[in-house]
Formats: structure tokens, sequence, C-alpha cells
């Protein structure tokens, strides 16, 4: 990692603080990109909190929240997050085909709408930037506007868990293969 991990007896007053908050919600401890952003405590807390909005709040099923995170995962190459999080997935009930065609870049087949407008809505936004009406008419109607606006929140958020995990070079604890390989076209729509 690029950045030195912070021993909580090296923490300042307001680092510890937000470690302790931390350490004793649903995630049980700091590590990965969190441990990054503990050499910033103002973005840790508030990047944490969003985060813990993200991962456990909003009105999404984990199902779907965690296809959406396997997604960002794969598109950014992020090791970590994908090694994390496509175990979620499959905990969650989200197919081995559909893990194993995302992780190969490939436009999964879905049975469930709300998993193929998950997919479409998440690759369209971040190859085209934006989505077209039709595309925002149909993710609506299938999840509702609640479910669309949570769902680019926790696309958002994983977003910027990706980057920092690539800045940063945020390894996986647990020394295995890696399961990304570069893609040589971007991930089918």
């Amino acid at each position: 990692m690029r950045v030195n991990e912070l021993k909580k007896e090296d923490m300042n007053v307001e680092q510890r603080k937000i470690f302790d908050e931390i350490s004793s919600g649903p995630r049980g401890g700091v590590r990965g990109p969190l441990a990054v952003w503990m050499q910033r405590p103002g973005l840790a807390d508030k990047a944490q909190a969003l985060g813990a909005y993200c991962r456990y709040n909003t009105s999404l099923s984990s199902k779907l929240s965690e296809l959406a995170i396997c997604i960002i995962a794969r598109i950014w190459g992020s090791e970590y997050e994908w090694r994390v999080h496509s175990v979620i997935a499959l905990e969650a009930g989200i197919s081995e085909d559909i893990i194993e065609s995302i992780r190969l870049g490939k436009k999964p087949n879905f049975r469930d709408d709300n998993q193929r407008i998950v997919y479409r809505l998440a690759v369209s936004l971040h190859k085209d930037r934006c989505i077209s009406d039709e595309l925002y008419t149909e993710s609506v109607g299938i999840l509702g506007q609640d479910s669309v606006i949570d769902l680019v929140g926790v696309l958002g958020y994983y977003t910027l868990i990706s980057m920092t995990i690539n800045v940063f070079e945020v390894v996986h604890p647990k020394s295995m293969p890696l399961q990304l390989q570069s893609l040589d076209e971007e991930i089918e729509l």
C-alpha cells in the first residue's frame, strides 16, 4: 500500500474517534480504503457515513446492491473490492454464472429484470457518463425512483472506493492469485 496504515496509538484524537466509530459498527474494523482515509479524518468520517448508508440502509435489496458493487469493481479493475463483494454477492443470491460473466467483462444472461436493469444502468452510466431517457424511464418503472436514486449513490460511493484502492494500491490481506485480469475492451453492455 502506498500509504502507511495508521496504528491506533499513533492516531490523533479525531482519528481515534472515527476509528472507534467504524470499528464498533457493522464493518467491525477499519481496513482497505477506510484505512487510507484515516489519514484525513474529515474524509474518513464523511465517506464512512455515506458508505454505511450505501451498504446497509438503501432501498435496494442486498442482492441488487452487491450486484452493483461487483459491476463497479469490474469496471475499475478493483481487485480488493472484487474479492470482498463477489463472495457477498454469491451469499446474497447472485448466481455464479452472473458473477463469472461480470468478472470476464461479459454481459450476463439475466433472468431477473431487476438485476438486468441494475447492470444496464451501471454499465451505461460508466461508459456514457449519463443514461438515456428510455433507460431512465425503464429503470424507474422496474426499480422505482427511490431505488434508482439509491443505486446512483451506491455506484458513486463504490467508484470512490475503487479509485482509492487503485491509487493507493490497497491489497487484500489474504494473498491469492488475481481474479480480475485486464480487459481488452470495456465491460459489455
